[in-house]
């Protein structure tokens, strides 16, 4: 059973950086995405950004694009999102999620159809992180 444990969010002012971390373990599969994901009050949940197991592909939202970076350390078996220049907008509870491939071939199939868009192929999620943008 995948098990996702999301940490570093807080209240940082606009303009300002915080790094999450997704420590994750369990997995079965042979091949995954992890996304992170976030929703703000009173929104729907929006794809951010997401990593192919090898972390040699990424995608990101327009929204964060050139703002926010996506990592791992498969030593740590961690994921990481380095945000920078922060804005209110951005206020939201941060989730990582996984989605199970069978190889490779699918996960970056998958991702190149959008796959890191929407929560729907997600089925192993965090239990999330706040995070506050606010002066």
């Amino acid at each position: 059973q995948v098990q996702l444990v999301e940490s570093g969010g807080g209240l940082v002012q606009p303009g300002g950086s915080l790094r999450l971390s997704c420590a994750a373990s369990g997995f079965t599969s042979a091949d995954y995405v992890i996304g992170w994901f976030r929703r703000a009050p009173g929104k729907e949940r929006e794809g951010v950004s997401c990593i192919s197991s090898g972390g040699d592909a990424t995608k990101y939202s327009d929204s964060v694009r050139g703002r926010f970076t996506i990592s791992r350390d498969n030593a740590k078996n961690t994921v990481y999102l380095q945000m920078n220049s922060l804005r209110p907008e951005d206020t939201a509870v941060y989730y990582c999620a996984t989605s199970h491939f069978t190889t490779s071939i699918e996960s970056r199939f998958a991702m190149a159809q959008g796959v890191c868009a929407t929560h729907l192929a997600f089925t192993s999620w965090g239990q999330g992180t706040q995070v506050t943008v606010s002066s």
